[in-house]
């Protein structure tokens, strides 16, 4: 490695280009994301995009990710930030490094801690004092342990990015631009660059003097009008799309996204030809475990699948696809690539169909879900309100009266984020849905216990102005009584999976296959050294899966476009020991309990006529085409 006081990477403002070094260099980079991978599987990714030609990385830092609550700071495991920068080394890669503080990237509530929250009042992304005091002690804990990284200290960050299409919110508060351009300079010292990153629209707001223009766009756009628009906010200096988007995001219930491979590559070797400096979004997607996946809001709520494979290069399970070889064929166009093959697909595993058996149903397990006992209130209150950031909360009540007649139930003010899950004495009932399905009809004796499970299906990422708060947002109402007296149970579902359900408790026998909020399971051997694999759940409905305590994601079978589950080999235990999978189905199982595990993935089986049916009398026509989001 070169001695760090010769090492310079600059804007060459006479030549439109950079210097690396003092000499012209251009960026041919890709992002991905180290939290959509396991951390076992970041060399094997980094290595295929050396091998594709890149010369570089993009990637973001979720605020979230590492401070899940005010002060407490993670960087283990997944979450090393400073492990995978080692890792981007090794692989002879250099570093874009996007920190944010606000990061979209389809991730929840777009990188913000939803704690956040917790101060109802506060407005996001701007100068409100309450939001730059969370932000600049998040940045004094960041900044300065990626400041020996940076490229002019030995490092192989070579710029850094500020906030993310701040041009696209609508609040255009210079003020907080500056602020945060001065909280990377005081940190981070003045040699490093800084950038931003803005689609067309966005550069009157997103663009600040001092931080260096960049715009994004797709294959779908003129390339010459484009970069004609960052020529406005920078005359001089390289051409730089800082997102060439190589496919796109998922939403579910509508169709899986494609970009074909000649309009990807036809795109990159025009922007190469003119010398410009790309970054391709994404290179590989990854996936969204757990909880982590964002939502928009086009009209209507609209969460993003587990899924990010994105139609990217490389494959959600890290495999070279078509579209990579055609690129890294440009790319040896313009510069030298390292020889040798590409590896080969990783080992695919097909398993099953396997049985899963009852464990019981949710409330069975309320005393385990939430040993501490609920919280009650007159009204309900929001996750944020009870400190519960993610997954689930089950809001109970009891009927003042009879109800006779079947009565409507409802929340005003679509007040239901994102989806209830609805019984009466245990008795599932239906589901609402924010934006799309407003009520059910009920009846019940007096004292029969109500019981609403929410679920927060991911807070708004892009495409939003204001706070995504989930939960109950306002008291049902059933017939004319607005319905108060709330007993709210935060759920530790995680850890009842984790820590409890390995204990084998008893197994439920229950003659009729059951409905709502319930716990299946069952144990499995890999009798060989096993593989990737893709979780199948046909005839499921929606919920959420478990592999050996793992959170893999949602599933929504019924509503797609995403029908299998992203299982890697790394969460498999091999040689014939015993490997448990658990489902929570929040809705309807199928009469045959089973699952498969498939050696490919199925990413585009819309259902749209049980979408639209789904939907219920609230929505007749179908899903109207999307205008796109942004990252």
């Amino acid at each position: 490695m070169r001695e760090a006081d010769s090492r310079s990477f600059v804007v060459d403002w006479d030549h439109d280009r950079f210097l690396l070094d003092g000499v012209p260099f251009r960026y041919v980079s890709g992002s991905l994301h180290y939290f959509r991978v396991p951390r076992v599987l970041w060399a094997d990714r980094l290595f295929k995009m050396k091998m594709s030609g890149l010369n570089a990385i993009q990637f973001y830092v979720p605020w979230n990710y590492h401070e899940p609550e005010p002060g407490v700071y993670n960087f283990n495991g997944s979450r090393d930030l400073i492990a995978f920068l080692n890792e981007a080394s090794l692989a002879n890669l250099l570093v874009i490094l996007r920190p944010g503080p606000y990061i979209c990237a389809e991730w929840e509530m777009g990188g913000l801690p939803a704690w956040l929250l917790r101060k109802p009042n506060i407005h996001l992304r701007t100068s409100d004092p309450a939001f730059l005091a969370a932000v600049d002690s998040w940045f004094k804990v960041l900044l300065p342990k990626i400041y020996p990284w940076l490229y002019h200290n030995g490092g192989n960050i070579i710029s850094i990015q500020v906030e993310n299409e701040y041009g696209s919110y609508s609040a255009c508060d210079f003020s907080y631009l500056r602020h945060l351009a001065g909280l990377f300079r005081a940190l981070l010292g003045e040699k490093i660059l800084l950038f931003t990153t803005d689609g067309p629209e966005g550069l009157r707001c997103g663009s600040l003097k001092g931080l260096y223009t960049t715009v994004d766009f797709g294959p779908a756009e003129n390339m010459t009008q484009m970069f004609a628009l960052q020529r406005v906010y920078e005359p001089h200096g390289p051409l730089v799309n800082s997102e060439y988007y190589t496919g796109w995001l998922d939403y579910w219930g509508q169709n899986h996204s494609t970009r074909s491979v000649r309009a990807v590559t036809e795109g990159l070797e025009n922007m190469l030809e003119l010398g410009a400096s790309v970054n391709m979004y994404m290179f590989h997607g990854g996936t969204n475990f757990g909880y982590w996946n964002g939502a928009d809001e086009k009209g209507r709520f609209l969460p993003i699948t587990t899924s990010y494979d994105y139609d990217a290069p490389i494959s959600e399970a890290g495999d070279a696809t078509p579209k990579l070889l055609a690129l890294r064929n440009v790319i040896s166009q313009f510069q030298e690539i390292p020889l040798g093959p590409l590896p080969p697909p990783s080992p695919k595993m097909m398993l099953g169909p396997l049985t899963l058996y009852l464990d019981g149903y949710l409330l069975d397990f309320l005393h385990l879900l939430c040993p501490q006992g609920p919280i009650h209130s007159i009204s309900p209150m929001t996750f944020e309100a009870v400190k519960q950031d993610l997954g689930f909360m089950l809001y109970r009540t009891y009927l003042s009266h009879t109800v006779f007649e079947p009565t409507q139930f409802w929340v005003p003010n679509n007040g239901v984020h994102d989806r209830a899950y609805v019984m009466v004495d245990g008795v599932f009932q239906g589901v609402l849905e924010r934006n799309t399905k407003h009520k059910l009809f009920l009846t019940g004796k007096i004292g029969a216990k109500l019981d609403v499970l929410l679920e927060n299906m991911g807070r708004l990422s892009f495409g939003s102005n204001h706070s995504d708060f989930k939960g109950l947002l306002e008291s049902p109402v059933l017939g004319q009584t607005i319905l108060t007296q709330w007993l709210m149970f935060p759920l530790k579902i995680d850890k009842l999976v984790k820590w409890w359900f390995p204990l084998q408790l008893p197994k439920s026998l229950h003659p009729q296959t059951p409905s709502g909020p319930t716990f299946y399971s069952t144990t499995f051997p890999i009798l060989d050294s096993g593989g990737d694999t893709f979780l199948f759940l046909p005839g499921w409905t929606k919920g959420q899966v478990w592999i050996n305590g793992f959170n893999l994601g949602r599933y929504w079978t019924k509503r797609g476009p995403q029908q299998t589950l992203y299982v890697p080999r790394p969460l498999l235990f091999p040689g014939g020991a015993l490997n448990k999978i658990t489902l929570l189905e929040l809705e309807n199982v199928p009469p045959q309990p089973q699952i498969q595990f498939l050696d490919s993935p199925i990413l585009n089986s819309t259902l749209h006529k049980t979408y639209i049916y789904s939907l219920s009398d609230d929505i007749q026509s179908a899903p109207e085409p999307m205008e796109l989001s942004g990252h």
